[in-house]
Parts: structure tokens; sequence; C-alpha cells
């Protein structure tokens, strides 16, 4: 199917996104920083990113908006994950260049159906 990127500074939820997204037949590339992910997109040529917004290094909404500016990953599909729920918060992500924006904690179910719904859109 897709190869997803999980960039999340804790190991607990990329193991669990990483199943998950494995489970429905999805190549999965988990990394625990800013600085990996944006190395990640260029080594795996990833389908999609789901990037937490508090990492180490550099931030998932940094990460964002450097993808956003390079004509390369311009179109990359992003999701959010994060623990900050604030209007305000998630302004930001849509504003940094989000496709969808996901709070923790949430279902992996859910989680699943938002990768195939925003994998779905940029497709067509």
């Amino acid at each position: 199917m897709a190869r997803v990127l999980i960039a999340d500074d804790d190991a607990d939820i990329r193991e669990l996104v990483g199943f998950k997204l494995t489970q429905g037949g999805h190549e999965v590339t988990a990394v625990e920083d800013g600085l990996q992910a944006l190395q990640a997109v260029q080594d795996h040529k990833v389908d999609l990113a789901l990037l937490d917004i508090r990492m180490p290094g550099m931030s998932g909404l940094d990460v964002c908006r450097t993808l956003r500016a390079d004509p390369e990953t311009a179109a990359l599909p992003i999701l959010l994950i994060t623990a900050r729920s604030q209007e305000g918060d998630v302004e930001a992500g849509f504003a940094a260049g989000a496709d969808d924006y996901i709070t923790k904690p949430f279902s992996p179910r859910e989680l699943a159906r938002r990768v195939e719904a925003v994998l779905a859109r940029a497709s067509r």
C-alpha cells in the first residue's frame, strides 16, 4: 500500500502506530526526531508523514513547514499527532501545512482511518 513515516520521540507511540499501520498493509519507517524525519523523507520516498509536534531537535511543525517549502515534498500528505489540543494549537498545525491533526490519546483504529482518508484525498 503506502510508505508511511512515523516521527515521534515516544517509542511506545511509534511502536503502536507502526504496528497498526503495518497490519493495514503499509510499509512503515519510524524515527524519533524532526531531523531524522526530514532525512527519512528523502531516503525512503514516503507517501505520508505522521509527525508529532513536540520532538527534540526540530518540532513537527518545523518539519511540516520545511516539507511544504520544498517543491519535491510540497504535496506530501502530512498528519500531525500531538497531545496539544487547544484551538490555537490546531490552527497552528493547519497553518504549517498539515492535512490533518489528531490529538493524543487517540484510538489506533481512528488513526488508521484518518491515514486512509488523507491518502485517498492525496491520490485524487
